[in-house]
C-alpha cells in the first residue's frame, strides 16, 4: 500500500564510508549535483511510468491513466528486464566515488532497486501465481473503476479513459489464465484455501446487471457540468462495458477458479512446498525486510518479542483484576458487550476522527514537519470489505487526491472498540503512513524514483513505530485501549513466528492459527484471515515488526549518545527527512546524525 529535503550535512550521508573519508574525499562533500546522474534518474522515471501506467496513475501522473500493461505476459517480462538490465549498467558507468553525498545515497539506492528487481522477475512464480486474494489485477480494477480511488473521473477525457483501461484488462485476463494454467504444470499453485476465497470475489465482481456493479460507480458520480449528450453517452457506453467486457472476464477468472484450478490447487500452506520455494522466500525477506537476515533469526526474533509483550499484558490483566488466564481475558476483550459500541458504520467512523482530535496538539511537539496534503476517513468499498484490512491510500503531492484511510466495517455492531483502534489510526493514518509517505512525495528536492519508492521495512516499519507513541500522544489512557494496543504489537511479533513457520514448513496452517489465538485477543475467523493473508503474501508481513525494531533501536542510542540534547521532534523530523531506505542506509544516516 507507495520524500523531503536533502540536508548538506556529513550526518545525513547515506554514500558510504562517506564522514569517515571527508579530509580526503572532497568530491563526496561538495554541494553540487552530478548532472550525469540526475538525467539518468529522470529518464529512469519517466520511462518507468510508461512501462507501469497504474503506478503512474498511483502517483498522480494522468498521462497514462487509458493505458493498461499485460504486465504478467512474456513479452513484457523480456521487456522489463531489459529495462533494469538498462539502467544497471548506467549506474555502474558513473563513478560513485566523485557524487556529492546526497547523490551518493541515491547511487546506492537505485543500484539496490535494479538488483532486487531483476532478481524477483527470475522466480517463475512471480508471473505463474499472477494474483490471490488479497493484491492483484482484478481487485485494483474494481478499486481504480469504482469512482472513488485513485483513477480520476472528473472530465469528460478521465471517463473515456477508463474505458480504453478496460479494454486492456480483458487480455491481462485472459493471459492470467494461461499463467495459472502454465502453474498447474509446474508444481506452483496456490494453497487450496486462498483459492476458495478468490472465487466469490471474482463472482461478486461479475454483475449481471450493470447498474449494480462496482464499475457503475463513475455514472452515478457523474459531474453535473458535463453535457447531455456526454451524459448519455458515457451512460450507455459504461453499461455496454460491463456487460460485454468486464463481466465476462470476471465470470471467466471465476469459472476457471472454481472448475479446472481448485482441483490443483495444493493441500500446503508454505511456500516451500513449490519449486524454488525456498529461494524464492528467502528472496521475498530480503525484498521486505531489507535486510540479510534468515528465516531462522527472524523466527527466534519473534519468540522472544512474543515472551516480552506477554509479561506486559500479564500485568495490564492484573491491574484491572481480572481472574483466569490470559486466553480467558481475551476472550473476555473478544465478547463482553463494553466494548461493542456502535451501532451504525457512522459511528465508527466518527470515533475514529475522535482520535485524531486528541492526538493533534501533542503531534506539534514530536514533529517539526507535517505534510501539507489533505487528510481523509473513508469505509473500505463493499465489494472488497470481507476480506479487506484497514488500509492507508496514498495522496497526491498536488493537492488534487487526499491521502485516505480506509477501515472496513461489515457490521458495526461487531467492531470491538479495544481491538485496536487507538494504534491502528496512529499506524494507518497519522503520524503513520499519511506523515511519512505525504511528507516525502512532497519533497521536490528528491529524485522523482525516490519521491515515490517503498520499502516495507522503512514504511510499514515507521507506521509501526508510531504506534509506541500512543502514551506520549495522549492515548492509551484506558487499560483496555492499551491493551488493545499491545495486542496490535503482539501481533507483529506473532507474524514473525507464524511467517517463517508456514514458510519454511515448522508450522501448518492449523498450528498457526493457534499459535496467533493463544497469544492474543483475535477470533478464529480473525486469525485464520490473518494466516491466510501471510500464505498468500510471503514475507510481506515479516517488514512491519524488523522495521519498527531498527527504528527503536535507532532512537535509543541516540538518545544515549546525545543525552541532554536529544530532541525528538528532530529525531523524526530527520528519520522522515529522506524518504524509504534500506534499513542499513537508513542507520548510517541515522547513526551519523546523533553523534
Amino acid at each position: 500500500m507507495k520524500k523531503t529535503i536533502f540536508l548538506l550535512l556529513c550526518g545525513a550521508l547515506l554514500a558510504l564510508q562517506a564522514c569517515k573519508q571527508q579530509s580526503t574525499n572532497d568530491a563526496a562533500t561538495t554541494s553540487e549535483k552530478n548532472a550525469e546522474l540526475a538525467t539518468l534518474l529522470d529518464t529512469y522515471y519517466e520511462e518507468r511510468m510508461s512501462l507501469y501506467p497504474f503506478e503512474a496513475t498511483q502517483n498522480g501522473d494522468n498521462r497514462f491513466n487509458d493505458l493498461l500493461v499485460n504486465d504478467i505476459s512474456a513479452d513484457f517480462r523480456a521487456k522489463a528486464t531489459t529495462f533494469y538490465q538498462k539502467y544497471q549498467s548506467a549506474i555502474a558507468n558513473i563513478d560513485r566515488s566523485k557524487l556529492n553525498a546526497n547523490d551518493q545515497a541515491s547511487y546506492d539506492i537505485f543500484s539496490y532497486e535494479m538488483k532486487m528487481n531483476l532478481e524477483g522477475l527470475s522466480y517463475p512464480a512471480a508471473w505463474q501465481i499472477p494474483f490471490q486474494q488479497f493484491w492483484g489485477m482484478p481487485l485494483n480494477m474494481g478499486q481504480y473503476g469504482s469512482g472513488d480511488n485513485v483513477q480520476p473521473f472528473k472530465t469528460v477525457k478521465d471517463y473515456d479513459d477508463w474505458q480504453k483501461r478496460v479494454h486492456g484488462f480483458t487480455i491481462w485476463a485472459d493471459t492470467a489464465i494461461a499463467n495459472f494454467k502454465q502453474g498447474m504444470k509446474s508444481g506452483i499453485v496456490l494453497p487450496e484455501k486462498l483459492v476458495k476465497k478468490m472465487i466469490p470475489q471474482m463472482k461478486d465482481l461479475a454483475t449481471a446487471d450493470p447498474t449494480k456493479s462496482v464499475f457503475y460507480g463513475p455514472i452515478l458520480k457523474m459531474p453535473a457540468t458535463f453535457s447531455a449528450a456526454d451524459k448519455a453517452r458515457l451512460t450507455a457506453s459504461y453499461a455496454q462495458m460491463i456487460s460485454t467486457e468486464l463481466t465476462p472476464a470476471y465470470t471467466k477468472l471465476a469459472d476457471f477458479l472454481e472448475k479446472e484450478y481448485l482441483p490443483k490447487a495444493r493441500k500446503t500452506s508454505g511456500i516451500n512446498a513449490i519449486p524454488q520455494g525456498d529461494a524464492y522466500y528467502n528472496y521475498l525477506i530480503r525484498y521486505w525486510t531489507t535486510s540479510q537476515q534468515t528465516p531462522e533469526q527472524i523466527y527466534e526474533t519473534g519468540k522472544q518479542e512474543v515472551t516480552r509483550i506477554r509479561h506486559i499484558m500479564d500485568s495490564i490483566q492484573q491491574s484491572v483484576a481480572y481472574k483466569g488466564s490470559l486466553q480467558d481475558f481475551f476472550k473476555f476483550m473478544q465478547t463482553d458487550k463494553q466494548f461493542f459500541p456502535f451501532a451504525t458504520e457512522q459511528a465508527v467512523l466518527d470515533s475514529f476522527r475522535n482520535i485524531q482530535k486528541v492526538i493533534d496538539p501533542n503531534l506539534k511537539k514530536m514533529f517539526g514537519r507535517v505534510p501539507k496534503t489533505a487528510f481523509e476517513i473513508r469505509q473500505t468499498e463493499k465489494f472488497r470489505e470481507a476480506s479487506a484490512s484497514a488500509e492507508y491510500v496514498q495522496g497526491t503531492a498536488d493537492g488534487t487526491r487526499p491521502g485516505i484511510f480506509y477501515t472496513p466495517i461489515p457490521d458495526p455492531k461487531k467492531f470491538n472498540s479495544t481491538s485496536g483502534m487507538q494504534s491502528l489510526f496512529l499506524h494507518e493514518a497519522i503520524p503513520g503512513h499519511h506523515y511519512q509517505i505525504s511528507l516525502q512525495q512532497e519533497n521536490e528536492d528528491l529524485p522523482k524514483f525516490r519521491r515515490f519508492l517503498w520499502y516495507g521495512a522503512y514504511g510499514e516499519g515507521w507506521a509501526l513505530y508510531t504506534e509506541s507513541l500512543g502514551k506520549e500522544l495522549g492515548l492509551y489512557t484506558n487499560p483496555y485501549q492499551y491493551m488493545g494496543a499491545l495486542g496490535d504489537e503482539m501481533h507483529r511479533a506473532i507474524r514473525l513466528v507464524v511467517d517463517t513457520g508456514l514458510h519454511t514448513g515448522k508450522m501448518t496452517r492449523e498450528q498457526a492459527i493457534k499459535y496467533m489465538m493463544d497469544n492474543e485477543s483475535i477470533s478464529e475467523e480473525g486469525a485464520t484471515a490473518e494466516i491466510e493473508r501471510y500464505m498468500a503474501i510471503p514475507a510481506q508481513a515479516l517488514s512491519y515488526k524488523i522495521g519498527s525494531l531498527k527504528i527503536q533501536e535507532l532512537r535509543r542510542n541516540c538518545e544515549q549518545k546525545m543525552g541532554q540534547k536529544f530532541n525528538l521532534a528532530a529525531f523524526h523530523d530527520q528519520l522522515l527527512l529522506d524518504g524509504v531506505q534500506p534499513l542499513n542506509v537508513l542507520e548510517r544516516k541515522m547513526t551519523a546524525f546523533c553523534q
